[in-house]
């Protein structure tokens, strides 16, 4: 029953069939006949199905809040097993996209610690292609990238939607006045990041698109040191909405400038991993956890 209370909840937090059965890495006839199961045992109907979507009974909810509890309760369970079967702290290693490196990285470890606190964590970072390389050769336990990743051989489990952003001093350029277009991109000084990741890409993408010519006055490969020099060189810069957060922009004394075409940026930021066998239980669990966490896409 452990097993169906937790698929159980997935499907509540996904408020689909059909996105928890993707998450889960089962069918959807297969997680539906789980469900079915559970009821079963239970005794009780757990979802009203209306045409397609389902709705929570009074004991589903109750059902959810025990499932949630559950959760908790063998997460803390897994741990604490480990920490019998280990001589020393388990240890994971990460592999992170330079982009995702300076934007999702740093809260999923701290999610992770918080949760683990015994744990021995190591980062590997680099291109995109190059984590899925070592995700694919099992030379991390898991990899986040900027990207849908469409590869037989590995779980991709899509976190978010990100898309790129205007920002620029608070004092230099007038914000107030509406929208900006794209349009007024073209010859726009602008601090870059370095060529070679899908935030570059993108970002040149847009350009190419638009048919702008933006004054590059530097190219960077550090969204703070962009950030920090944004007022002194009187620039703006695109960067990754994940990234950009109100006290970043207060502490150094800048804003967002809405452009319409700039919200169709979009790319997605995923987990990756070769196998749940591969990863230790507490840190499954964790992988699971985290993904239930977010909006699926």
């Amino acid at each position: 029953m452990l097993e169906d209370m937790l698929a159980f909840a997935i499907v509540v937090e996904q408020s689909s069939m059909n996105k928890a059965s993707v998450l889960l890495n089962l069918s959807q006839p297969a997680l539906s006949r789980r469900i079915a199961k559970l009821e079963e045992e239970l005794g009780v109907e757990l979802f009203r199905r209306i045409g397609k979507r389902l709705e929570l009974t009074r004991v589903g909810q109750l059902t959810y809040e025990y499932a949630l509890e559950l959760r908790s309760l063998h997460q803390r369970y897994l741990h604490t097993v480990s920490g019998f079967r280990n001589e020393g702290p388990t240890e994971v290693t990460i592999g992170a996209s330079l982009t995702t490196l300076q934007t999702t990285l740093p809260d999923f470890i701290k999610s992770l610690t918080s949760s683990h606190p015994d744990l021995d964590i190591k980062a590997v970072t680099g291109k995109t292609h190059e984590i899925v390389s070592l995700v694919r050769e099992r030379k991390v336990d898991f990899g986040i990238v900027a990207s849908r990743i469409q590869d037989p051989q590995l779980h991709c489990v899509p976190l978010f939607d990100d898309h790129l952003v205007l920002v620029l001093p608070r004092n230099l350029f007038v914000t107030d006045r509406g929208p900006m277009s794209i349009s007024e991109l073209n010859g726009f000084p602008m601090i870059l990041f370095t060529k070679g990741t899908w935030y570059r890409t993108l970002t040149d993408e847009v350009f190419d698109k638009y048919k702008l010519e933006p004054d590059v006055r530097m190219e960077i490969d550090s969204f703070e040191a962009i950030l920090r020099l944004l007022v002194t060189c009187r620039s703006a810069t695109l960067l990754p909405r994940s990234y950009v957060r109100e006290e970043l922009l207060d502490d150094n004394e800048l804003t967002v400038a809405p452009i319409r075409e700039l919200e169709q940026t979009k790319r997605t930021t995923s987990l990756i991993y070769a196998s749940p066998s591969g990863l230790s239980p507490d840190v499954r669990l964790w992988v699971d956890s985290l993904a239930a966490a977010y909006p699926r896409l």
